[in-house]
């Protein structure tokens, strides 16, 4: 095999890495009130903060705009960067399966590593594991490709209309593992909210992202995110498949198809899946997985077909460039948002958490992208890749790269 094989995809479509940034934003705005460890507040404490009443509001427009919505777009990105990998590889003449499961090898090994060593949130790990399961889909015609994410999204309901009926839940051995794990190093519910801002050394952080990784096992299992992130990726796929993308101009007939259904669709029934989570689920479990179903998806849709729409009215907008820089970088700005969180709220940091309420907690997020887009600008002025993303290539590519530009 001859080095022209073995390289990388080097033609970017702006419009993509411009999205992959804002995703970027919309998850930065999901996960730091874990990171300010509001999110472990009781609701009694999270009321009674300065903020409190704001903070509600916040929540709810969070659970409406946010929640569910940028992991969705980041997924289907994910799908359609399974089928550039592929495509570009075999124009080569190269096994583009070879090097996708390659990436996807080491992609585990960054997710565990950040799993253990820095969050328990991370999504990198599952992102890998089911990524590794796409290549079974390759000869699938694009219409099997939709059955299949059909069956996928669905399948979460069904089990949850099985878990309530039979009484059975397969993710109870996880939860017992999860507390029992915790419990060993002296973690308990009643200091779980303080231990990460009380925190001396860090030997206190990783013991809990000891338990934090158990707890993560079991998130997945309890909210059969596997079938969710595998429906996203086949999703994808197919429109990587069917070349969306690569064509968005004559394709804007469907992406204004796909912004109106989808927003009419997803607007109210979002708000009533964020009145059922502020509620505490009223109407049972199964209601409330199928009105999140029904509710994220078709909003994240929207999101996604509405952006390209701008970017096709608007192609030299500098907006579109700002969102490119972190969309470049993606891995590195997600790993880095930790590190920030971790500065920020932990007590081997400032040691905020806790005492920062959700609104302020969203402001902090924007202004950490904020901060992003411009080093990434910077950084991308003298180097091809991200750190992060540099390491990852050469890995998957078995050879030296150039960091920086000549």
């Amino acid at each position: 095999m001859n080095d022209n094989t073995m390289q990388p995809v080097k033609n970017r479509i702006v419009a993509l890495d411009a999205l992959r940034g804002f995703a970027l934003l919309g998850i930065a705005m999901a996960n730091f009130p874990e990171f300010s460890l509001w999110t472990f507040l009781d609701g009694e404490t999270q009321r009674g903060m300065a903020s409190g009443g704001l903070d509600t509001i916040v929540r709810s427009l969070q659970y409406m705009l946010i929640d569910g919505k940028f992991y969705t777009i980041f997924s289907v990105l994910f799908g359609i960067g399974f089928y550039i990998i592929i495509s570009h590889a075999m124009q080569r003449g190269a096994n583009g399966f070879r090097f996708f499961l390659r990436r996807m090898l080491w992609l585990l090994a960054i997710g565990v590593a950040h799993l253990m060593l820095l969050w328990s949130g991370d999504i990198l790990a599952l992102y890998a594991a089911i990524g590794l399961l796409l290549p079974l889909f390759r000869n699938c015609e694009p219409k099997t490709l939709l059955r299949w994410s059909a069956a996928f999204f669905l399948l979460p309901i069904i089990i949850e209309i099985w878990r309530t009926l039979s009484g059975i839940d397969p993710s109870t051995l996880l939860y017992n593992a999860w507390w029992s794990v915790a419990n060993s190093y002296g973690i308990t519910e009643e200091n779980f909210a303080a231990w990460l801002r009380d925190a001396n050394g860090y030997g206190d952080v990783h013991a809990f992202l000891m338990q934090g990784a158990v707890e993560r096992m079991w998130e997945f299992v309890s909210g059969q995110r596997y079938f969710k992130v595998l429906a996203l990726f086949l999703l994808g796929y197919y429109i990587g498949r069917q070349k969306i993308f690569a064509n968005l101009d004559t394709n804007a007939g469907l992406l204004s198809k796909v912004t109106k259904i989808g927003f009419a669709i997803g607007i109210p029934l979002s708000a009533v899946y964020t009145w059922s989570a502020m509620q505490g689920q009223p109407w049972g479990a199964i209601f409330h997985s199928a009105i999140y179903t029904l509710s994220v998806y078709p909003l994240g849709a929207a999101y996604m077909a509405a952006f390209c729409l701008l970017y096709l009215r608007h192609k030299d907008g500098a907006i579109w460039k700002a969102l490119a820089y972190p969309g470049r970088m993606a891995l590195s700005c997600y790993i880095m948002q930790s590190v920030i969180g971790i500065l920020l709220f932990y007590g081997i940091g400032f040691g905020y958490g806790t005492s920062v309420g959700l609104t302020m907690t969203e402001i902090i997020a924007v202004v950490v992208f904020g901060v992003e887009v411009a080093c990434c600008a910077i950084w991308l002025r003298w180097f091809n890749f991200g750190v992060l993303e540099w390491i990852w290539r050469m890995l998957t590519y078995g050879k030296w790269m150039r960091m920086r530009k000549e």
